[in-house]
């Protein structure tokens, strides 16, 4: 595979371009800011990238890396554990009476 293969369904980026090859993608990357470019999600999206384009590494990898660097989650949120979930009601049942 090379630089010029491309990804099975096109990324879209937040500003409304797309991402079509692995080397637009390494393009896009690379003209970041050094601070962006530096975080884990940044470098383990160019990781793939390069393990597609050179070592012939799955392609659909590279796309979930762009994916995850482009659109990370939020920070998960955890209720407390002494309270009842949502979907359980204080009710008792008629074979509890």
């Amino acid at each position: 595979m090379s630089w010029s293969a491309r990804f099975p369904d096109p990324i879209a980026l937040p500003d409304g371009g797309k991402l079509a090859t692995l080397q637009d993608a390494g393009t896009y990357i690379t003209g970041l800011p050094k601070q962006a470019y530096e975080t884990p999600p940044w470098q383990n999206a160019m990781h793939v990238l390069i393990q597609a384009a050179e070592y012939d590494g799955p392609i659909e990898f590279a796309r979930l890396g762009m994916l995850q660097a482009l659109f990370p989650k939020g920070t998960p949120v955890y209720r407390a554990v002494d309270k009842a979930p949502k979907w359980r009601n204080n009710r008792n049942l008629a074979r509890d009476e």
